[in-house]
């Protein structure tokens, strides 16, 4: 915990006092009378981006874990194009891999009679699974080569011991290796997730409705620029140290209950 006397060192309250000036100079000098009209869809685009976001980070994250074994220890048949997957998706922009799916992918489902009399059609004919799918497949994608680097860091002698005391293969999968895996990446998790945060801005590009499209509706309807940029700035700002200390705090947590046993 912060205590109120780091709090109250010189040069965060110089950072305080300048960042609260700005604050009342924006109030002040700006135009806001604009956000009355457009609060309802900025909280709906807020909804958009944050479920956008969660969603996304826990998918790709559950096939980050499969990609990441079966580039550590799988067979050749499983770790080349678990590689090769990581390896395109790392090696291509996200508004390409967007946009492929979108109006490459989107675009053949109505071809086909017996999509578009399915329960699914309904579903597929709108874009979010689309950006879905494209935001957890590139999460996946980085994570899986992090993982891979986790799995191998591992120490081996823990899988030894447990090997040798009988323990089944998945048991020692559940209750060793990825727990020590994921400790070991949890920094980098933290930073990946800010990361794919900043990244769903794209999915406006497709007709998503999230809070970037609601500032840029803004922007294209009252020719106001500034104020609504600021507070798409705020609201990702916010967002992103949410983010961090809840990291630092499963960090501290995880970890430090790790070193207290050790």
């Amino acid at each position: 915990m912060i205590s109120l006397r780091s709090l109250m060192q010189p040069h965060r309250v110089v950072m305080m006092l300048i960042f609260a000036g700005i604050v009342i100079w924006c109030g002040v000098s700006l135009q806001w009378d604009w956000l009355p009209k457009y609060a309802p869809l900025a909280l709906q685009g807020i909804w958009t981006t944050i479920w956008l976001l969660v969603v996304t980070v826990v998918l790709g994250f559950c096939l980050a874990v499969p990609l990441g074994l079966a580039q550590a220890v799988g067979p050749w048949y499983l770790a080349a194009p678990a590689k090769a997957f990581c390896t395109i998706i790392r090696g291509t922009p996200l508004l390409l891999q967007l946009w492929l799916l979108y109006y490459g992918l989107g675009s053949l489902f109505p071809q086909f009679p017996w999509i578009r009399s399915s329960e699914l059609w309904p579903y597929l004919r709108q874009a979010w699974p689309y950006a879905v799918l494209a935001l957890t497949l590139s999460y996946a994608g980085y994570e899986g080569e992090v993982m891979r680097g986790a799995f191998k860091g591992v120490a081996k002698g823990q899988l030894e011991a447990a090997k040798s005391f009988g323990m089944p293969r998945l048991t020692m999968f559940r209750r060793i290796w990825l727990p020590q895996a994921i400790r070991n990446v949890l920094p980098t998790l933290g930073g990946e997730t800010i990361l794919q945060m900043k990244a769903t801005p794209l999915v406006a590009t497709i007709t998503v409705v999230d809070i970037y499209a609601v500032s840029s509706r803004v922007r294209s309807d009252t020719f106001i620029i500034y104020e609504p940029l600021l507070l798409l700035a705020v609201f990702y700002i916010l967002v992103a140290g949410l983010i961090a200390v809840a990291f630092h705090w499963l960090e501290v947590k995880v970890l430090g209950t790790g070193q207290e046993q050790r």
